[in-house]
C-alpha cells in the first residue's frame, strides 16, 4: 500500500498541473537534444574506438608521467581522468566503468577514479556557469576552485582504497614495467557500440528530464524563498539551478554556490552517472577476479560522498581565493 502512494500522487499532480509538466519536459528534452546528445555520444563513441584500438598510450603520452608521478594511475587509468576533466558529466564515470569491465584498470584504481574524474567541462564552466559572472569572479578562479579539490580527493581516496600492501606493490610494478594497453580482443564494431552509446544516452535522457520536470514544479510550488528555491533546484538539476542562483543570488554568496552547485552536479548527475556504472553487456564474461554485478562492483554511495566533498572543498578554495586575491568580490553590491 505504501509502496502505491508516491507514484499516485505524481500521478495527480500531473493532472493538476499538466502544463508545468509539459514545460519541464520541454525544457529537459531541449537540454538533452541540443546540448547533452550532440556533445556526449560523439565522445563515447571514439573513446570505445580509441580503448579497442589501443590509442590510449599515443593520446595520454604528453601528460602520462606527471599524472603518474602525480596520482599514481596506470596509462588507462590517466585516460580515464582526462576524459573525466575534459568531456563532462558522467562521461569519466562511463570510461572508468567500460575500462573496469574490460579489465584494463583494477577495482581499487577503478573506485579512486570514480571518485576524482567526474566534473563538469571546462566548456560548460566557462561558457554558461561564467557567462556574464567576470565581475563576480574571476573566470581562472573559478576554474582553479573547481579542479584543485581532484588532488586532496584523490591522496585521500588512494588512502581508502588501496589498504592492502600487494595491491600498492602490483600498482608499483604495473607502473614501472607492465605493458600498455593494447588493442582490445573483440575490437571495435560502429553498429555495436552505437547501439550501446545510444541506450547509454537514452538513459541519460530520461533522467534528464524527470528531474527537469521535477525543477519545474519545485519553482512552480515551492513556498520558500527565491533564495532557497535556488539552492533547492541547484542540488536538483545544475543547468537550471546555475540560472536560478544566478537570479537569485548576489556577491558574496553566488561565487560560492555556483562552485558548489557546478562540483557537485545535482541529483540529476548522480543517477546519471549511476545509469552508466552498471556493467557494459558487450564486455561479455568479466576479467578473472572481477563478478558481474550491480554497479561493476563501484559505489554509488562512495560517489555522492566524494562529491560532496568535493564540492564543498571547491566553495571553500574559491572563498579563500577571492579574499586573497580578489577581496572586492566578496564585498556586496552597492
Amino acid at each position: 500500500m505504501k509502496k502505491s502512494v508516491f507514484p499516485a500522487a505524481v500521478l495527480l499532480l500531473f493532472l493538476w498541473k499538466p502544463a508545468v509538466s509539459l514545460a519541464g519536459a520541454k525544457d529537459g528534452l531541449n537540454l538533452w537534444a541540443c546540448v547533452v546528445l550532440p556533445t556526449l555520444l560523439p565522445f563515447m563513441l571514439c573513446s570505445g574506438a580509441v580503448a579497442a584500438s589501443g590509442g590510449i598510450s599515443l593520446l595520454t603520452a604528453p601528460v602520462r608521467p606527471f599524472l603518474r608521478r602525480i596520482f599514481g594511475f596506470s596509462p588507462a587509468g590517466c585516460y580515464v581522468l582526462l576524459t573525466g576533466l575534459l568531456c563532462g558529466y558522467p562521461m569519466g564515470a562511463k570510461t572508468c566503468a567500460d575500462f573496469l569491465s574490460r579489465g584494463m584498470i583494477s577495482r581499487q584504481e577503478a573506485s579512486v577514479l570514480l571518485a576524482v574524474s567526474n566534473h563538469p567541462s571546462p566548456m560548460f564552466l566557462m561558457g554558461y556557469v561564467m557567462a556574464g559572472m567576470e565581475a563576480v569572479c574571476p573566470p581562472a578562479l573559478f576554474l582553479a576552485a573547481v579542479y584543485l579539490p581532484v588532488f586532496p580527493a584523490a591522496f585521500l581516496a588512494r588512502k581508502l582504497y588501496e589498504k592492502d600492501g600487494t595491491e600498492k606493490k602490483k600498482k608499483e610494478e604495473s607502473l614501472s614495467g607492465e605493458p600498455l594497453p593494447g588493442p582490445s580482443e573483440d575490437g571495435f564494431s560502429f553498429d555495436r557500440d552505437f547501439m550501446s552509446c545510444l541506450e547509454t544516452m537514452i538513459r541519460i535522457g530520461g533522467y534528464i528530464l524527470a528531474f527537469s520536470i521535477l525543477a519545474a514544479y519545485i519553482r512552480e510550488l515551492s513556498p520558500l524563498p527565491p533564495q532557497w528555491n535556488a539552492c533547492l533546484l541547484g542540488l536538483t538539476e545544475i543547468t537550471t539551478g546555475i540560472h536560478a542562483l544566478k537570479s537569485a543570488l548576489s556577491r558574496p554568496a553566488l561565487a560560492g554556490a555556483l562552485a558548489f552547485v557546478s562540483s557537485f552536479g545535482g541529483l540529476s548527475g548522480i543517477f546519471q552517472t549511476k545509469s552508466v556504472l552498471e556493467m557494459p553487456e558487450r564486455a561479455g564474461q568479466p576479467p578473472a577476479g572481477l563478478t558481474a554485478q550491480k554497479n561493476a562492483g563501484l559505489s554509488i554511495r562512495h560517489y555522492v560522498l566524494w562529491k560532496l566533498f568535493h564540492a564543498g572543498l571547491s566553495c571553500l578554495i574559491l572563498t579563500v581565493l577571492l579574499w586573497f586575491l580578489s577581496p572586492g568580490a566578496l564585498l556586496p553590491p552597492r
